[in-house]
């Protein structure tokens, strides 16, 4: 059985998570990991609303800020993901990783 490591990136600075993401891929193919991505997102643009006091209706403008998303996808090559997952990221990337297991075509579960 194959597992298939899905790594999520979010970040509002660009700059700092396309390095991250360029990184990662090059040092997933020097090592000979099947890798596919990096994947964008349409950035998402966000709005906090901000008070002046507990009470509502006395407001700043709003905050706004956008989140920048790219995934990568690590086929098999196991070690190569667990080390990628203990590996540190910047404090401005938000990193989620999941894992799945693929299992063979024709593979009937009992």
């Amino acid at each position: 059985m194959t597992f298939v490591t899905k790594l999520t990136f979010e970040s509002g600075d660009r700059a700092v998570l396309d390095d991250v993401v360029t990184d990662l891929k090059q040092l997933l193919e020097r090592k000979g990991a099947e890798c596919k991505g990096p994947h964008s997102s349409p950035p998402e643009r966000l709005s906090v609303p901000q008070y002046r006091t507990l009470e509502r209706g006395r407001e700043f403008s709003s905050w706004s800020y956008t989140v920048y998303t790219r995934r990568l996808e690590i086929h098999g090559a196991d070690q190569i993901a667990r080390s990628v997952a203990e590996r540190s990221f910047p404090d401005s990337v938000h990193v989620e990783l999941e894992i799945e297991q693929k299992k063979p075509l024709g593979h009937r579960q009992n």
